[in-house]
């Protein structure tokens, strides 16, 4: 837990047990309620001891995952574990309808309007907003903890591959060069990717994966990337020299499938490359930032056993001689937006349906804002906590981690967070044991 002096200033987090006796005793107050923070009423930092905590970050397209961590000698102990939800397929998927409204608006029999190209210039460091919001999210999570916890420094997965790492017998020449001393773990990283891990034919996966030419060598197939996937030993065999065309004839759908998934680019790589360096810099700016390889992650994780998640592998980020604890429940941060400028709501032809209330606040609640509701009596009698949805009527909904309960008045709602963007939800960390990828 979180714990913070009385003025506010960041303390040495605690376990959850002392945050409890804390609060008993009456000498601490909540702060904050997700994540949990507490606020102690007679202790200040001169007067503590703080060694200070560590973060790790793993970025990703879709998720990304912070670990708290103490490290001491070379051992990291987690603390707190968050996995960060990005929302960039939304934020695409909006601006892709806003471009079509604005290609409809050019194509109608409308005024004539002036073309503007003052505002077509991108600054230097341009990223598209999808990918800035995952910089920014990452960005803002991290200024938050650093407001909670006394973090020291940060570590940060900034390549795949580290090729300075690797120790290289010979002096690389002519095409090695370009290629480089991981060329080929490279590609066969790109190809369990891509592929899901499984065999593109019968779909098995757990099973030992050969790389295999779409279209075979024999034939004028080359080792580009676009011409390889991965096959089981079974369905390798059986495929032989054939074309795919003759050796899914009766498969069609799965033969339609295939081919397009071969042309089909890692889109989310491709996102994370974009977004490592500006990350990096908007973290530098601010703490201490120390990149590491992904390879190294995948080292470090591997060593210590521990299975494959976004939190554990920010866990291995970086150099570290072992991992002694790990947590066993992660905050999972859903970045949900803070709701719309838009008054209206359409049907699927584009006229209003209905009207929205200009305000967004009823009775002190807004929608998103984290409440208790006590119901003592009714159909609906019980202790509801979630996510509250405001109507002008005072009867609201509460969405809860079972479902959303309906026609909850405004007199039986307690106040617990005030909506930031994002939804809360806790789940077990992955006890399973780590098993070796297979060979591809």
């Amino acid at each position: 837990m979180f714990v913070l002096d009385k003025h506010g200033h960041p303390l040495q987090p605690c376990a959850p047990a002392r945050a409890r006796h804390l609060l008993k005793k009456g000498r601490a107050v909540v702060h904050r309620h997700t994540p949990f923070v507490i606020r102690l009423k007679d202790r200040t930092i001169d007067s503590s001891e703080v060694d200070g905590v560590e973060l790790g970050v793993d970025p990703g397209s879709k998720h990304t995952g912070i670990a708290v961590f103490t490290a001491h000698a070379g051992e990291r102990r987690g603390r707190f574990a968050i996995q960060l939800d990005h929302r960039g397929a939304t934020i695409r998927k909006k601006l892709e309808q806003r471009a079509a409204y604005r290609r409809g608006r050019r194509t109608r029999n409308l005024r004539y309007r002036k073309p503007r190209f003052a505002n077509r210039t991108r600054s230097s460091g341009w990223l598209a907003p999808s990918l800035r919001h995952r910089v920014a999210t990452t960005v803002s999570w991290v200024d938050r903890l650093t407001r909670w916890a006394p973090v020291r420094a940060v570590h940060l997965e900034l390549v795949a591959f580290d090729t300075h790492a690797i120790a290289v017998d010979k002096p690389l020449e002519g095409v090695e060069y370009q290629y480089g001393t991981l060329h080929g773990t490279e590609v066969r990283e790109y190809l369990l990717a891509k592929w899901g891990r499984a065999c593109a034919y019968c779909g098995g996966s757990g099973v030992p994966l050969n790389i295999d030419h779409v279209r075979p060598r024999s034939r004028g197939g080359s080792d580009r990337v676009s011409n390889l996937t991965l096959a089981c030993v079974a369905c390798n065999l059986a495929k032989g020299s054939q074309p795919i065309e003759d050796f899914l004839a009766r498969k069609p759908q799965l033969l339609a499938k295939i081919l397009a998934q071969v042309k089909t680019p890692l889109r989310d790589a491709a996102a994370v490359q974009s977004t490592r360096w500006a990350l990096w810099r908007e973290l530098d700016a601010r703490l201490p930032t120390h990149s590491a390889s992904g390879g190294r992650t995948k080292w470090n994780r591997t060593r210590n056993h521990l299975p494959k998640t976004h939190t554990l592998d920010a866990l291995a980020v970086g150099k570290l001689g072992a991992i002694t604890a790990t947590v066993s429940m992660v905050l999972v941060v859903g970045c949900t937006g803070r709701g719309t400028h838009a008054r209206t709501r359409t049907d699927k032809h584009g006229f209003p349906r209905l009207r929205l209330p200009r305000h967004k606040q009823f009775f002190g609640y807004a929608t998103g804002d984290l409440v208790t509701a006590v119901v003592p009596t009714g159909k609906r009698q019980g202790t509801h906590t979630g996510r509250v949805a405001v109507r002008s009527t005072g009867s609201f909904n509460i969405t809860t981690a079972h479902g959303t309960v309906q026609g909850i008045s405004h007199r039986h709602v307690r106040l617990l967070q005030r909506a930031d963007g994002y939804a809360y939800t806790f789940q077990e960390e992955s006890c399973r044991p780590y098993a070796p990828s297979s060979p591809a």
